[in-house]
């Protein structure tokens, strides 16, 4: 009997168990499969995200839309009403988290001389328009202090990008200039190279930097102005690794390994960015991110050139051809997705701390899918956060490595103009003469 009574005894047990088991949960709120638990709900975490670290974008081209939209009249577009001809407006600035923004004080590359130095002032000035004009949401930052200080009231930190050393004509008193009106950046050259260093998309002049390229980095480093590669040659690349004391950063560059155009970086430079401090801001241009995209503007550029060679003085004959190209073959799109890869990528060669944001927002005539315009940064951290980046790893990409970097590069300021005043240098005296100056 006591044999039998045990063994019913455990089969009560065994049915008890299975009924638990088999029961359905209690109600309450269920997590989703990419919610882990105890985590805020996608939106929330973005949002929180976002403002304790707001993006800080390395790159946008609003000045030169003003310029020849409306030449800088703010009466004519008014940037706190939409703006649907634009990628930037006040609205869509606040609605993307902007927090600071290097607006690109950019000049073609054809300008030279003193007429690329008055159009990059006339940039500048209208930088410290949107200041005076708009004064509750933006403001000049000259230092990180200031950004974290605007980050902190809930403005937008105004910093300037020179987008190209043709912008100084050759001149360190120039550039210092220029620094002293906020900029705080300068890339090294744009589509063209320059005197003193050699672009991605040029004939090769002068292998890398000259003796004054090296100079011009050197007195960026004397400023506090980080060192900008992106437009530049691998040789430029590796030259202003080797000369620079202080983190560079590249504005608007993605990863020449996913898509291989010259304008993007390739793993040999990503690998010495752990050691310089470095930045990758990756672009949302298409045709560096998708490698379609970028073989329609490698047929695009052979087309240009066959129709110029058969209408050599006709440039009006030439833009219609082209236009109707252009119909007949339009570019395929890139993806917000494909602009995650490469941050991705960045992050897996150079590390997490040196990869950030540069969208090249109004200097673009094509945009990725979801990423249409200044307001959907938050779209971007959302896929971020998909993949598994942690909530700390996004605040590095939104702003956290850019702020690092510049506070570096001003702590290095701080340390040579201890040891020395600015210096007059000419490329005269380190290049030799140039023919015709």
């Amino acid at each position: 009997m006591e044999q039998r009574a045990s063994l019913l005894s455990l089969l009560l047990v065994v049915l008890a168990a299975g009924a638990v088991l088999c029961s359905p949960p209690p109600a309450g709120p269920r997590s989703s499969p990419t919610q882990a638990a105890g985590q805020p709900a996608p939106e929330a975490r973005v949002e929180a995200i976002m403002r304790s670290a707001p993006v800080f974008d390395g790159h946008n081209d609003l000045p030169w839309e003003m310029r020849t939209r409306a030449r800088y009249d703010l009466d004519k577009i008014d940037l706190r009403q939409r703006q649907p001809e634009l990628m930037t407006d006040i609205a869509r600035l606040r609605a993307g988290h902007v927090g600071a923004q290097f607006w690109s004080v950019y000049v073609p590359a054809r300008l030279a001389g003193r007429g690329a130095v008055t159009a990059t002032l006339d940039q500048i000035d209208f930088v410290h328009q949107l200041s005076r004009r708009y004064p509750d949401v933006f403001q000049v930052a000259s230092t990180s202090q200031d950004v974290e200080r605007l980050f902190a009231e809930g403005r937008i930190a105004s910093m300037m990008g020179v987008e190209g050393g043709h912008s100084i004509d050759s001149s360190l008193a120039a550039l210092r200039v220029l620094y002293r009106l906020g900029g705080r950046y300068m890339t090294l050259t744009h589509s063209r190279n320059v005197p003193w260093a050699d672009s991605a998309t040029d004939v090769p002049k002068v292998g890398g930097l000259s003796r004054f390229g090296e100079a011009v980095v050197a007195e960026m480093n004397w400023l506090g102005m980080l060192v900008d590669l992106s437009h530049v040659s691998v040789e430029t690349m590796d030259d202003a690794l080797r000369v620079t004391r202080a983190p560079v950063i590249f504005s608007h560059s993605s990863a020449r390994a996913i898509c291989d155009v010259p304008r993007n970086v390739p793993d040999s430079v990503l690998k010495q960015l752990p050691r310089n401090g470095g930045v990758v801001m990756v672009s949302f241009v298409p045709s560096f991110t998708a490698p379609a995209a970028a073989d329609h503007t490698r047929a695009w550029d052979a087309e240009e050139t066959r129709q110029e060679a058969r209408y050599p003085d006709d440039p009006a004959a030439v833009r219609r051809a082209m236009e109707q190209w252009q119909r007949q073959h339009p570019e395929p799109p890139a993806t917000l997705a494909q602009v995650a890869d490469h941050i991705d990528h960045v992050r897996r060669v150079a590390g997490i701390d040196h990869v950030g944001l540069g969208s090249d927002f109004d200097g673009i005539t094509n945009v990725p899918a979801g990423l249409e315009d200044v307001s959907r940064f938050p779209a971007l951290v959302a896929e971020l956060l998909r993949r598994g980046y942690s909530d700390e790893d996004v605040r590095k990409v939104t702003s956290g490595n850019v702020l690092r970097a510049l506070r570096e590069a001003e702590r290095v300021a701080r340390e040579l103009q201890a040891t020395r005043g600015p210096s007059t240098a000419t490329i005269d005296q380190l290049d030799g003469k140039r023919p015709g100056a």
